[in-house]
């Protein structure tokens, strides 16, 4: 029974970055068994020092083995069940190294290196196992590359992902088929509440439907709407408030283009708590939140200041220290908010130079820029919170962020997650991806992925060419 049984569960071997980068993976493996080398807890010992989010995993992955180990000293080597532990996630064991093991390296691989002795360690188990497939786990590119040049079996670490493919995430908008009123208009209700038209279909398209994703249909009577309810086979759906139209506009800003008008009415609606833009550059998404922000934190007075925040990883080499205040140091990275305030201001015909002066201060009052690094604690009341480039955010420091939102604050995160510049990061496992598929069909929260640029017809081509 147990010789049968034996080879279809997997000895997976695990890299140092692997817990470094999610100390969570060890209960992540199901029904497989998990095999740590003693080089990975060594390395986990060279890297536990400092206040970075590395050496802040490195601990707390020592913790867990700590825990997960004590009490089996005893027996270690027949290896330790990891249901207990792990809450009935994880039914394998955990295998540590009991013994030495002097694997037959090639004589090209210096063996002071501690990948190499990991490698080492799983030629030794993969001769002793023949019957069972052993992986090694690493987020270590050349790692994984080498194991493979040697015959070995290598994969990366795919559980934190979100998605494999992105061009799976959801973009929040969706075309309607041609037929769709034929399929779908059958006993079609239709009514007017606090001025807003609303219709109620039934049909089989209805239960693919999230609530707040927009559905758009062009033609000779283009149709825009969002999804306000859904049960079963029948859905309420609420015509669009046309931002494009000047008599609508926001802060001087109207709608360009299907996706900007989408995006305007989610960030419009007080009822929408959390919501997430997407797009290349010179979308329009920092221009549109700053507008929609102002509007309602000046004149509908819904919040009571804006505060932006961001990542601050340079794209090129640092420039060192900053001097001044949290304000002050934060200022360089935030050209992209000077930019969109010049557009925002523009130069009126009454006013002339000194409203326009006068205008500046009053907006420069109620927008407070805020760095990440000390965001912990805080509770946000009935603020406007953007967080721009949200792409370069860990899924954990994309929680410990939206969290901070007291009663009455709107969150908007902003990001392109085709321009990822933190090294550990990839469009999968960003918390800008994790975020969007998280939240998408909650009451309170919206997603639009803009698609076309507005910024020039340089920068268009630009980024089609290019």
């Amino acid at each position: 029974m147990n010789a049968r049984k034996q080879p279809s569960t997997k000895l997976f071997i695990l890299d140092t970055n692997v817990l470094m980068h999610d100390p969570t993976s060890l209960f992540r493996f199901e029904e497989h068994d998990i095999f740590v080398p003693m080089m990975t807890l060594e390395e986990l010992d060279n890297n536990k020092k400092g206040m970075s989010e590395v050496a802040r995993n490195a601990r707390q992955a020592s913790r867990m083995l700590d825990a997960i180990v004590g009490g089996f000293e005893d027996h270690i080597e027949l290896g330790i069940p990891l249901d207990e532990p792990s809450s009935q996630l994880a039914s394998g064991r955990l295998f540590l190294q009991t013994e030495p093991i002097n694997g037959t390296l090639p004589s090209t691989l210096p063996t002071a290196k501690a990948d190499n002795q990991i490698i080492g360690v799983m030629m030794h188990l993969t001769d002793k196992q023949p019957k069972r497939e052993v992986i090694l786990v690493s987020k270590d590119i050349n790692m994984r590359i080498k194991a493979r040049a040697l015959g070995l079996n290598a994969q990366d670490y795919y559980n934190d992902k979100v998605l494999d493919d992105t061009d799976l995430l959801y973009t929040g908008t969706r075309e309607l088929p041609a037929d769709f009123w034929e399929i779908n208009g059958k006993d079609m209700e239709s009514w007017k509440q606090d001025s807003r038209t609303l219709y109620r279909i039934k049909g089989p398209l209805c239960p693919d439907l999230l609530i707040n994703e927009f559905l758009w249909q062009e033609g000779e009577r283009p149709f825009h709407a969002i999804v306000r309810e859904r049960s079963g086979k029948s859905a309420v759906l609420e015509l669009l408030k046309d931002y494009g139209h000047q008599k609508n506009s926001i802060w001087g800003i109207t709608a360009r283009n299907r996706e900007q008008n989408f995006a305007l009415n989610l960030l419009m609606d007080p009822e929408v708590d959390f919501i997430t833009l997407l797009g290349q550059a010179g979308t329009g998404k920092t221009l549109l939140t700053l507008a929609a922000g102002l509007t309602q934190t000046l004149e509908s007075k819904l919040y009571s200041e804006i505060i932006i925040t961001r990542v601050t990883v340079p794209v090129g080499e640092d420039i060192g220290f900053l001097p001044g205040t949290e304000e002050e140091k934060m200022t360089p990275w935030m050209g992209a908010l000077e930019d969109n305030l010049d557009v925002l201001n523009k130069p009126t015909e009454e006013g002339g130079e000194w409203g326009r002066a006068a205008t500046r201060d009053l907006i420069r009052s109620r927008i407070k820029i805020k760095s990440l690094n000390f965001m912990r604690g805080r509770t946000f009341l009935n603020k406007y919170l953007i967080i721009d480039e949200a792409q370069n955010l860990t899924p954990k420091q994309m929680k410990t962020l939206i969290t901070r939102a007291g009663p009455g604050t709107k969150v908007v995160c902003l990001g392109n997650i085709s321009q990822i510049d933190t090294p550990y990061l990839t469009e999968g496992s960003s918390g800008l991806t994790y975020v969007v598929d998280r939240f998408k069909g909650w009451l309170h929260s919206g997603h639009v992925t803009l698609m076309r640029g507005e910024r020039s017809r340089l920068a268009d081509h630009a980024a089609e060419v290019l």
